[in-house]
């Protein structure tokens, strides 16, 4: 039986209980497993754990991936995803505007390990004219943090194919519910599931999908770097993932009003939502998203009022670091999640002051609405 996606968030992977014949996962709390009985060496840090491999599971049938890792966080699972990819005198094909953190590790710490990169734009012409006979591998992200820039997905893994080049794609913003990158010939894709995949504002975990292949590799690199998750997060991201697609689709259709009332709204002068027909690349986003995520930015005219203004006028949306949670919160991308990133990098990203990056909930849409109109002097 080939089931819906919303009905694989609710049945796909978990742990079978023939024990007590409960339908959810038990919590498994031990670090320590005997192993004279069977030929596994269970340990939390070999990624194999019962909590562990019940979310892998899971999160392998949304993605459509033969094997993945779970991580204590988004960026142990980028991290190390690329150092198991990468060593010393291989290059990299970057792109440019990508999360702050992620933009951080790689400009801060390859070069300590003799890896050379290349950023490059939001082009998958760019990628193929960046690419050199030491490339190993190449890393974008779509839609991006906080421009909401598409990538041609498609068009970076043909590039990729011909040449025997792994390709790594964030997927974050996006979440499985609204893209699939391994589907357009991506090799692994990378979730910061602290956001979407949780999607309470409580959890920090990250995981990484791909082929058995590539997992083994990635594995290996992570037992020996240490990020894996405890039982009670594991159990936590389960029940979570269960309501994922329910979240997400109230999430997307809110984002899509807000996007629309924010676009006709003459105090605002920029709105970068890949949903509006206005956004350059919204006929890529239609050809490789579902939905058009949850995630949008703006810039309020800074002659009327200064970002600070603006949220200091907000009453139920609420000024915070993260995203993807189901209540709405919104930041400053420049002193928060670009905060690593200089100051000049940002103006070439595009990513002004007056930038604000909103991840919109599962509230009302005409609530969100009101409130961002009242904060913008409306009535």
């Amino acid at each position: 039986m080939k089931m819906k996606i919303e009905t694989r968030c609710v049945h796909a992977g978990g742990y079978e209980d023939t024990l007590t014949g409960g339908i959810n996962s038990p919590i498994f709390t031990s670090s320590v497993y005997r192993y004279m009985e069977t030929e596994a060496r269970i340990y939390p840090r070999y990624f194999n754990t019962p909590n562990q491999k019940a979310v892998v599971r899971k999160l392998c049938d949304l993605e459509g991936a033969e094997d993945g890792v779970l991580f204590s966080s988004g960026m142990a699972a980028l991290t190390t995803v690329m150092m198991s990819l990468l060593s010393s005198g291989d290059h990299a094909v970057i792109q440019d505007d990508i999360y702050g953190g992620t933009h951080a590790f790689i400009t801060g710490h390859f070069f300590r390990y003799g890896i050379e990169y290349t950023l490059v734009p939001n082009d998958a012409r760019e990628v193929e004219k960046a690419v050199t006979p030491y490339t190993k591998l190449i890393f974008i992200e779509s839609p991006t943090n906080p421009l909401l820039k598409i990538m041609d997905i498609r068009g970076v893994a043909a590039v990729a194919r011909k040449r025997g080049i792994v390709t790594v794609i964030d997927n974050t913003f996006a979440s499985p519910i609204n893209q699939n990158p391994l589907a357009l010939g991506i090799d692994i894709v990378v979730h910061s599931g602290t956001k979407y995949l949780g999607g309470h504002s409580d959890l920090c975990c990250g995981a990484a999908l791909c082929s058995k292949t590539h997992g083994e590799v990635i594995r290996k690199m992570a037992q020996s770097l240490g990020g894996s998750m405890n039982a009670l997060t594991c159990y936590l991201l389960e029940r979570s993932l269960k309501t994922l697609s329910v979240r997400v689709e109230r999430q997307t259709e809110n984002a899509a009003k807000i996007a629309r009332f924010l676009a006709s709204y003459p105090m605002v002068t920029v709105v970068n939502y890949p949903g509006l027909e206005s956004h350059p690349s919204h006929e890529i986003a239609k050809s490789q998203m579902r939905g058009f995520g949850a995630m949008l930015s703006f810039e309020v005219d800074s002659a009327f009022m200064t970002s600070a203004q603006f949220l200091r006028k907000l009453s139920m949306i609420t000024p915070a670091v993260s995203l993807g949670g189901v209540e709405t919160i919104i930041c400053e991308p420049a002193t928060t999640s670009h905060q690593k990133v200089s100051a000049e990098v940002r103006r070439r990203m595009g990513i002004s002051d007056n930038l604000l990056r909103l991840s919109v909930g599962i509230e009302h849409a005409e609530d969100l609405i009101e409130d961002l109109e009242r904060a913008l002097g409306g009535e």
